[in-house]
């Protein structure tokens, strides 16, 4: 792929919430209509910036892998096509889902990617990576209560937007998610 690129971010070696936090900073720099490259070995940041572009109004072109660093192309919104960036209004704290996630009709939601949930995650969570959650929301209960988790907070946000706007009542995000949790994990080994 061959794209003219206006500016380029250095986010390798950055977890979630950095690369999301350069892009922003970057995307301020280039003018409407211009390429930004985003390059990140977090794979994670596949499904964060395809999220954050579309809530935010900038088109994410697409993306290459190439020596395990993923290239990621965002081209910049015209003004009046950006949206302003909202967080998920109904959240909790790591306490509060620690308190309630052994509860019937509460399902914790994973939406890391596999690596992440087989290091080590909160026991009896599903695990649907977001990049994956549009195609498979169909194995979530729309009758549960759907807490949201994600290594920050950040990238749950997003998922809790998706599954509100797919008919999911009872949906809350979880932060500050795994990077902060004091609980129970499990993990695959």
């Amino acid at each position: 792929m061959s794209m003219k690129v206006n500016e380029s971010v250095d986010a390798k070696g950055l977890a979630c919430p950095m690369p999301i936090v350069k892009t922003k900073k970057a995307i301020e720099t280039i003018e409407p209509g211009e390429v930004l490259e985003v390059q990140a070995t977090d794979r994670g940041s596949l499904a964060d910036l395809q999220g954050w572009a579309k809530t935010t109004g900038h088109e994410y072109v697409g993306s290459k892998e190439a020596n395990d660093v993923l290239y990621h192309y965002v081209r910049k919104a015209n003004p009046e096509e950006t949206k302003e960036e909202t967080t998920f209004p109904h959240e909790v704290t790591n306490k509060e889902l620690n308190e309630v996630k052994d509860q019937a009709g509460v399902t914790v939601l994973d939406v890391r990617e596999p690596a992440e949930y087989a290091f080590a995650r909160i026991p009896g969570a599903v695990s649907i990576p977001l990049g994956e959650l549009e195609d498979r929301m169909k194995e979530l209960d729309t009758s549960h209560t759907i807490h949201v988790v994600c290594r920050t907070g950040n990238r749950s946000s997003t998922a809790a937007h998706m599954l509100q706007e797919n008919g999911f009542d009872h949906v809350i995000n979880v932060k500050p998610g795994m990077s902060e949790w004091d609980g129970p994990t499990e993990n695959d080994q």
